[in-house]
């Protein structure tokens, strides 16, 4: 059984210090800003951060998902740009091609996503293709070119995170205009220069201020069959729900570590702010809010670590991913809502409560994406009936 002594107190350490020291002091820099600084970046890169889930023959840390959880639920103590800064490169940017990628996309671009020299995006998301993602509209038409199978990609792709500055693009489009189903769709890995691919303004967003979020938009963009994740047509569902199998996990993990965060700041707030002449952690009804949250917080954190223990043993966690991102997702939500109503207007002001504010916006994302809450009850309810 693995636990968290696996992820060794060294490498824990680190990524405490890093919130602690670095990450948490520049959190107002990056709401004002609306990008990380890129020293500090670098020193993400420098830690290794951006290759935490890749295996170690291709210059990653090889976490199992376990491990990869914990380390998780550390980094997202910090404000959700510093997760999503490297995120992608140790989830949906990187996942496609750990799981099903030929040898030659995993030497060609894994060692380059490890150390952060490039950034990954998975463009999967269109404007009429959300939760129905095989509604997707992008098509890749195959067409002659000196003998060499190539594709002509057309198509726009919606709420890409770190589409913006990614250098490489996992695109997700239908090969097979004949078959409407997850079938006729395939995964093709895309570099920024490609002529033809394009990204949109920055969306403005309620919260995670830093974590940039974009259209990407494709118009005669060609590609040969050798950039088909696994050199196979029509695979490229099945790859997609691979990786956000795991990443569901992930983004479970990363619901644990803001909720985390907002139960200590909680914690200090309640037992120096007075009201009636004492302590306001001396009311009950106080009480009862911080020990739910504490209840639901320990509950997920229990939930993910059984569920990527399973994972990491080989099990099909499909279902239990589900449960977890539903249940992690709407536990942070309802601790966010406690915690800024034990600050009171201080919570709601962004001047005066400290990051309380700023996580509450932050977190609302959290059911939304990679599956909103509502499709998670839906995936849950096929699965467990069948």
């Amino acid at each position: 059984m693995i636990n968290d002594s696996t992820l060794n107190a060294k490498r824990l350490e680190d990524i405490r210090q890093f919130v602690r020291d670095i990450a948490i002091p520049a959190e107002a820099q990056v709401v004002r800003d609306n990008q990380i600084p890129e020293d500090i970046v670098q020193i993400m890169r420098e830690r290794g951060y951006f290759g935490w889930s890749i295996p170690l023959e291709y210059g990653g840390a090889g976490m199992t998902t376990e491990e990869l959880a914990l380390a998780n639920m550390e980094l997202s103590k910090a404000a959700t740009a510093f997760r999503a800064r490297a995120g992608t490169n140790t989830g949906i940017g990187a996942e496609s091609i750990i799981q099903d990628g030929t040898p030659e996309q995993k030497r060609e671009w894994l060692p380059k996503l490890a150390s952060g020299e490039v950034t990954g995006c998975l463009a999967l998301t269109e404007p009429d293709a959300g939760s129905d993602a095989t509604a997707l509209k992008t098509s890749a038409i195959p067409v002659a070119s000196g003998g060499t199978q190539q594709w002509r990609i057309n198509g726009t792709k919606r709420y890409i995170t770190n589409a913006p500055l990614a250098e490489l693009f996992t695109v997700f489009a239908r090969t097979d205009p004949d078959d409407l189903s997850h079938r006729g769709i395939s995964a093709f890995l895309i570099p920024r220069h490609t002529p033809g691919l394009s990204t949109g303004p920055e969306h403005r967003k309620m919260g995670q201020s830093g974590s940039p979020v974009s259209e990407v938009y494709l118009h005669d963009v060609l590609a040969s069959s050798e950039q088909i994740v696994g050199g196979i047509p029509g695979k490229g569902f099945a790859t997609a729900m691979k990786t956000l199998n795991k990443q569901r996990i992930n983004l479970a993990a990363l619901c644990i570590g803001p909720a985390m965060r907002l139960l200590d700041e909680a914690l200090v707030h309640v037992k120096k702010r007075e009201q009636f002449g004492k302590p306001i952690a001396e009311f009950q009804l106080v009480q009862a809010m911080l020990a739910e949250s504490q209840v639901e917080i320990s509950a997920a954190r229990s939930l993910v670590l059984e569920t990527a223990r399973a994972r990491d043993n080989g099990e099909d966690v499909t279902t239990q991913a589900s449960i977890c991102k539903y249940y992690a997702s709407e536990m942070c939500g309802r601790v966010a809502d406690r915690v800024v109503q034990i600050f009171g207007g201080a919570g709601y002001c962004a001047d005066i409560g400290g990051p309380i504010e700023m996580l509450y916006r932050d977190v609302r994302l959290f059911r939304l994406y990679e599956g909103t809450s509502q499709i998670h009850l839906l995936n849950i309810a096929k699965r467990i009936m069948k």
